[in-house]
């Protein structure tokens, strides 16, 4: 299994408590996921580098200056959100799924690692009222299609971030068809980090 030692080496200016809410998450979800699974079975082990890894390179991409409400749609177990939400205890996020048991898990880890900052929803992300500065999911749909559920979220200058994996080429053509006026970047997390997980996995953000 790989250790939460991981994270520091791609970040190195934790605190403290940040450190130990990180150490926290790996047997906070191996409990929860033995009620309700929510990570594969297979994948709890490398829980630190598919989930918590990958969440984190948002940070590494993405300028949290003035920032301070995100909304993550399709968390599931709670990714990217609860990572994020360690490192960025300043800002308040807001994570939504459409399905109650996985909000559920999401709940009980927030609440396990004293987050004060995670609210957790039941919901489907076209019921969402409000405006935040980010608007993030993982691999949820197309890009277009998330991008019509969540335009009314979306302040003039706010930023949407996508997780995703494979060859987006065509995708986001489409998208970049379909809205002209937004600016569009993929960026490879295999620059990132050094491991073999990373290397058909991207973030793209729209502006």
């Amino acid at each position: 299994m790989v250790s939460a030692e991981i994270i520091y080496q791609y970040f190195p200016n934790l605190s403290a408590t940040q450190k130990v809410q990180f150490e926290k998450l790996y047997p906070l979800y191996e409990e929860w996921n033995a009620k309700i699974n929510v990570i594969s079975r297979k994948d709890i082990e490398e829980l630190y580098v598919h989930h918590v890894l990958h969440a984190l390179s948002i940070a590494k991409l993405v300028n949290f200056k003035n920032v301070h409400t995100i909304l993550d749609i399709g968390t599931g177990g709670g990714f990217p959100g609860i990572p994020l939400a360690i490192l960025f205890p300043e800002i308040q996020f807001h994570l939504v799924d459409s399905i109650g048991k996985k909000i559920t898990v999401v709940n009980a880890v927030a609440e396990g690692l004293g987050l004060s900052n995670v609210k957790a929803e039941q919901a489907r992300a076209e019921q969402i009222v409000g405006k935040y500065d980010i608007v993030m999911c993982r691999a949820v749909t197309q890009l277009i299609e998330f991008y019509g559920w969540i335009a009314k979220n979306l302040k003039p200058d706010s930023e949407v971030v996508c997780l995703k994996g494979g060859d987006l080429h065509a995708e986001l053509q489409t998208f970049k068809a379909a809205f002209r006026n937004k600016k569009v970047k993929e960026y490879f997390i295999s620059s990132l980090f050094d491991h073999p997980f990373f290397e058909t996995k991207k973030l793209v953000l729209v502006r």
